[in-house]
C-alpha cells in the first residue's frame, strides 16, 4: 500500500479533534477502517476528511454519538440503506429545528431584558433607587 493521504496528526490539526478522538471514532466504527502506510501509520483520504466534517456537523447539532454510530453503520452498508439514513437525518433536522426555535425564544427574552437594563441606565436613576428586575 502506498503512503498517500494525510497522517492522524494532520487530520487532528485540520479537524480540531484530538488523535485520541480519531482513534476512538475508528474503534467505534464511526470512521471506517483506515488505510495504513507501509510503516503502519494511519493514512486518511479526502473522503475520510469529508466524512469526518459531516460527523462533526452531526455532533455540533446535537446528534448523540450512538446515533452517529448507527448512521455510520448504515452508511457502510451502501445505497441499500439510503431510506433509513434519510429518515434519521429528517428526524434529526426536526429536533434541530425545535432546538433553534427554543434558542430563538430565549434570545428574544434576553434582548427584552437587555432593553430594560439599557433604559434604566439611560434614565440614570441613582443605583439605590433602581427597581430590581
Amino acid at each position: 500500500m502506498d503512503d498517500t493521504g494525510i497522517s492522524i496528526a494532520e487530520l487532528a490539526r485540520l479537524s480540531g479533534l484530538s488523535a485520541y478522538t480519531l482513534r476512538y471514532y475508528e474503534a467505534e466504527g464511526i470512521l471506517r477502517a483506515i488505510r495504513r502506510a507501509r510503516n503502519g501509520h494511519r493514512r486518511y483520504s479526502r473522503e475520510d476528511v469529508l466524512w469526518l466534517e459531516f460527523v462533526k456537523r452531526l455532533k455540533l447539532t446535537g446528534m448523540p454519538l450512538a446515533e452517529i454510530k448507527r448512521y455510520a453503520e448504515l452508511r457502510a452498508q451502501g445505497d441499500i440503506t439510503l431510506k433509513p439514513r434519510l429518515d434519521m437525518l429528517r428526524l434529526h433536522r426536526e429536533r434541530l429545528s425545535a432546538q433553534i426555535n427554543a434558542l430563538s425564544a430565549s434570545a428574544s427574552a434576553l434582548d427584552d431584558k437587555i432593553e430594560i437594563y439599557e433604559g434604566l441606565i439611560a434614565n440614570s436613576a441613582p443605583p439605590n433607587k433602581r427597581r430590581q428586575t
